[in-house]
This record gives structure tokens, sequence and C-alpha cells, in this order.
């Protein structure tokens, strides 16, 4: 490996296995700063390079990106150009001296890491070497040798998840004082739209909510979207009240503001593409089932939905499941069960029998896929829901996303705090993603539900326990 006043500027990282699995363009994702790969991790990609899973796929997508880089005339002594970025990419071509503590002594693989670490930094005094690793146990063995440790930060959508985008907007008691002069109002097919100017519109985006503080003495209870956002003005609508009995959505009614902010993105037909946050008992799935039924049966928008979700055990698998593709997932589908028994109740004083024909109804026009076979595949005029969608990595989310055709709405529901998937942290969840990467586009919302409605005992048991 080359050493030079250019060279000792920049930092030499070596990788471990988990963040090449984990993102496998991590290769270009270093600017101008060299990479090394030891020859452990090779061999940990040839064994993990089999199957169907995210990982094997990633894996071999690294192969393919190594095998393109190097060439039949590749001088490995010199390094590989790396696409996309300045610096260069070494192998580990010979072994590498460094002692270890007897403890961690032996052939594992982080240890032999660690080895390789250790020793570049010997070699390379002038030079800032760092080990990168999704491992939290390596990273703490790393940094009691002395070695400086970090985590892969490039596939984060942002720093913080308390920064993540709300949907919401909480306009201070003062607005109308500073908003109010340039003011437009009218109406429209039954709806109230107003033109604003003034600096708060610059911060909005197209779809999101924006409602009044609801600290202090307010006249009124104003909340309206944002259906349009220009340089100098913004246009919002006053939103429907479906907490009213009349405005009902498949005999669910909103609890709350927040609630009734989702139905009015669910129940939008401009609107292609909702996620939609919250801890449990919030009504995130029950408010989207009876959008979709309401617009499946009741104003013939779609043909049918379709339900899927990561099946990710919270603890121990519970081994082979026997059946069709729609009984496999059932044991995951237990959520949407709960709450299509509220839903399909059917008018009071039905009976039984009403009943019964309700849920026959319903079953007809839902269908339970798995993830597992989404590829190649076109939903037209489908009502897509995509549960427990924050144990989704962002390329399976851009995965089923891009499954949906023309009149297809997509909607994705999960938690962003019950994450079970390996190597996913709130900040690098796919459904962390798709609010940051879609809030700018004109067919898209978004909103984030504090409030539980479920009952009294789990509202104290969130705070308590």
């Amino acid at each position: 490996m080359t050493t030079g006043s250019a060279a000792a500027q920049r930092r030499l990282y070596v990788l471990d296995t988990n963040v090449l699995m984990h993102d496998p363009a991590s290769l270009f994702r270093f600017q101008e700063h060299d990479i090394l790969l030891p020859m452990i991790v090779l061999e940990e990609l040839d064994q993990h390079k089999k199957g169907l899973s995210e990982q094997a796929r990633n894996v071999r997508q690294v192969s393919r990106h190594l095998d393109e880089m190097l060439g039949s005339d590749a001088d490995l002594e010199i390094g590989l150009p790396l696409p996309y970025a300045q610096g260069r990419l070494y192998f580990q071509t010979a072994a590498y001296q460094a002692t270890l503590p007897e403890d961690l002594a032996g052939g594992k693989a982080d240890h032999e890491i660690l080895a390789v670490t250790l020793a570049l930094q010997g070699m390379h005094p002038d030079r800032e070497v760092i080990l990168v690793s999704k491992d939290i146990n390596l990273r703490i063995k790393g940094r009691t040798l002395g070695i400086r440790v970090e985590d892969y930060h490039n596939d984060r959508a942002l720093e913080d998840a308390d920064l993540l985008y709300t949907g919401v907007d909480v306009l201070s008691q003062d607005f109308w004082e500073h908003h109010s002069r340039d003011l437009d109002a009218w109406q429209e097919n039954g709806r109230s739209f107003y033109r604003l100017r003034g600096p708060a519109v610059e911060h909005w985006y197209p779809n999101q909510f924006i409602q009044l503080d609801p600290g202090g003495e307010q006249r009124e209870d104003f909340s309206a979207i944002v259906r349009s956002v220009a340089p100098d003005h913004a246009i919002i609508e006053r939103i429907t009240d479906y907490g009213s009995e009349r405005n009902a959505v498949w005999g669910i009614r909103a609890r709350n503001r927040e609630q009734n902010f989702a139905l009015a993105l669910l129940l939008d037909p401009e609107i292609d593409f909702i996620s939609i946050l919250g801890p449990a008992g919030t009504g995130k799935t029950l408010l989207t089932l009876a959008a979709a039924l309401q617009q499946i049966f009741e104003e013939k928008r779609y043909a049918e939905a379709i339900i899927t979700r990561a099946t990710v055990p919270v603890g121990d698998e519970i081994g082979f499941l026997p059946g069709t593709e729609e009984e496999k997932m059932q044991p995951w589908m237990g959520a949407i069960e709960d709450n299509l028994e509220i839903l399909s109740r059917g008018p009071e004083g039905a009976g039984s029998w009403g009943r019964s024909a309700t849920q026959d109804l319903i079953s007809k026009r839902l269908r339970i896929k798995s993830m597992s076979f989404m590829r190649g595949r076109t939903f037209l005029e489908k009502f897509v829901i995509i549960d427990e969608a924050q144990n989704l990595t962002p390329k399976e989310m851009k995965t089923l996303i891009t499954r949906a055709g023309p009149g297809t709405k997509v909607v994705c529901l999960g938690n962003i705090a019950q994450i079970d998937t390996p190597y996913l942290t709130e900040t690098t969840s796919g459904l962390t993603y798709v609010v940051d990467r879609f809030k700018k586009w004109e067919h898209s919302g978004h909103i984030t539900l504090r409030r539980g409605e479920r009952s009294r005992l789990a509202d104290y048991a969130n705070e308590a326990l």
C-alpha cells in the first residue's frame, strides 16, 4: 500500500462484513478516503452468498461490485479506484502481525478483523485508521484495544429520530396576526380554501396539516391541510370532521385530531402514498382498514385490499407453518383480524347471520400476501397496506412501493420504537427513510399518531410500565 502526503491526509477505513451485508453500496460512500477489506471479510462474504434472504442478495451484489472493479489488469498493491468516490480500495494481500490479548486469541472472525486493524495502525502511523462495524460488541472490543471504531452512518435517513417529519405544524396563537393581511378565501364544491402569505408558509410541505396551538382561548378549532406550496404563498383547505356521526368511515369515527388527519389522508383520492407512525393503540390499523373498506365497497375506488407485513418474530420462531400462502401468513395477521372483527359486525340488529354475511363479503375483497413473493408483481387499482413497516430496510421498502400500478394507494404503518430486525435502528429503518424522502411530493402524506385510544388500562400501562 502506497503512502505519501496526499495518502496520509486520507483516512483508511477497515470494513466489517456486516457493513457490506447491510449496504452493498457502502464501498462507494467514503468520499475521498481509502477502504481496506481484510481476508476474513472476503471469506465471510463467501459463506453468506447463498440463499434468498436480503443479506444474501446484498452479498452477491458486493461480489459483483468487486468483480467489476478488479478487471484483468488490476494492481492490488496500489489499490483499485473506487467508482463514484475519490478513494481507493485495498485488499489484505499478506498476513499482518499484531498481538491481541490472550482472551481474544483464536480464529474468531471478529478477532482477526481487530488484529488486522491493529497491524495497520502500526504500519501507517501517519494515517488515521478506523474500523467500521454495525456490531456493537466488536466496537466495544476495538475501543478497549485503542482502535478508533465507528458505526456505519451513511445509511441514515436523518441524524436524529426526534427530527423526523410529523406531518403536522402547530401554529402559534398569534399566527393570524402575521398571516391574515393578504388572505384570500373561497368556496369550491363545498370545500373551503385559503391562500396565505407569510413567514410560516416557507416551511410547509404538500399535504401537511396545520392546526392552531390548543393552548389558550381560541375562538374556533381551526385545522387544515396544505394543498400546494409556492415560493410566496400556500393554499390550504379546511378538512372534514370525521369525528361526527354523519362523517363516520365504515362506522368508525375519529377520536382525536390526529386520527381525523389520518382519515383525511386515507380518503383523499389524490394521495397515492401514505405513512402513519404511532405506538400501539393509536388506531393506525383500524383507521386504515376502515378507509380501505369504505373506498372498496361504498365508493368503488379500489378493486380490493392487499395486506402484507414483515414477518419478524418478537420471540422464538414457531417452526414450520403448513398450508397456502395466506394460511402461512395468518399467524402474523392477528392485529389485522382483531380490527376486522370490529369492522365486520354489520348493522346493529342484524344478528349473527348479518355479521357472518358481512364477514364473508369483506373476506372476498381482502388478500393477505407474503413479502417473499412480491418481486416482479404489479398491483392495479389496489389498496395496499404494509404493516410493521419499521422492520423493513430502505431497499425492501423500495421493492414493495414500486409494485404500485395505476390507481393504487400504498399505506405504510409502523412504530419506529419497536424495531425487531438486526442492524436496523430508528434512523436507518425503511419506514423512516420513506417518511423523509416522500414529504415533499404532492401526492403523498404523513401523520404521526401519539395519543392511544385503546382503554384506560392500556393508557396507564404505557405510562407506568
